[in-house]
């Protein structure tokens, strides 16, 4: 049984939207309660993107908030990531994780960290933006 997966990703100009989706057993597993989502661009070392508690409480890095949502249906057993305003350095494969225990993140150095240990990682979906 697959654990995560993620789709959704795709090729977009700047100032456009996509809504990438993560399925799997993780997702709704009654033993997971962080959920999150990660990228890394082509050279850079992976970065929290956003992070979903079990209580539905968020967090978002400076780079993404007030453009990314983060959000679970639990009905449809699947995490989203909606993504508007998007810009050429959004551009990364994102992969969604999932936690057994709550969402840590500390913000340091201009930087948003996720430090919650994920149990589970997808493979990722490409998110190209360029005109």
């Amino acid at each position: 049984q697959v654990q995560l997966s993620e789709s959704g990703g795709d090729s977009v100009q700047p100032g456009g939207s996509l809504t990438l989706s993560c399925v799997g057993s993780r997702v709704t597993d009654t033993s997971t309660k962080c959920m999150a989502w990660f990228r890394q661009a082509p050279g850079k070392e992976r970065e929290g993107v956003a992070t979903i508690n079990w209580d539905g409480t968020t967090t978002y890095s400076d780079a993404v908030r007030g453009r990314f949502t983060i959000s679970q249906n639990d009905a449809e057993k699947t995490l989203y990531l909606e993504m508007r305003s998007l810009k050429p350095e959004d551009t990364s494969i994102y992969s969604c994780a999932a936690s057994s225990g709550p969402c840590l993140t500390d913000y340091y150095g201009g930087g948003y960290y996720i430090t919650s240990k994920m149990e589970s990682s997808g493979k990722g979906t490409l998110v190209t933006v360029s005109s």
